[in-house]
């Protein structure tokens, strides 16, 4: 008597998944995502590097009163507040009309993949 194992199944979701990696699709969605993040993080931080650099080796610059008691050391302290809300909103928006609806393709692409299996 022989008992017969069943068969692996053709695809399992680890092949799903390591199949979406290589994909076209995945690759675009990296670059884009890229595109975006790196640029705008080297920004940010060469941004706040002058800011760090001007209050170290700037002093008498960053004393100077623009009004009143406050001077250009509080107002470049304030623009880095605004700079992050500013690259948290261009994020939001780039992500909705370029990341997200790619994902969502990647996302729908796997669900069927996995009915079909």
């Amino acid at each position: 008597m022989t008992t017969d194992t069943p068969a692996p199944a053709a695809s399992t979701s680890g092949e799903r998944y390591v199949a979406v990696q290589q994909s076209e699709d995945f690759s675009r969605l990296r670059k884009t995502l890229r595109g975006f993040i790196f640029p705008m993080t080297a920004a940010f931080f060469l941004w706040y590097a002058l800011y760090v650099i001007m209050s170290a080796y700037a002093r008498g610059f960053m004393d100077t009163k623009v009004v009143g008691h406050i001077n250009v050391a509080l107002v470049f302290g304030l623009l880095q507040f605004v700079s992050t809300f500013l690259i948290a909103w261009l994020y939001s928006r780039f992500a909705a009309r370029q990341v997200d609806p790619l994902a969502d393709k990647i996302a729908h692409e796997i669900a069927e993949k996995g009915d079909t299996a």
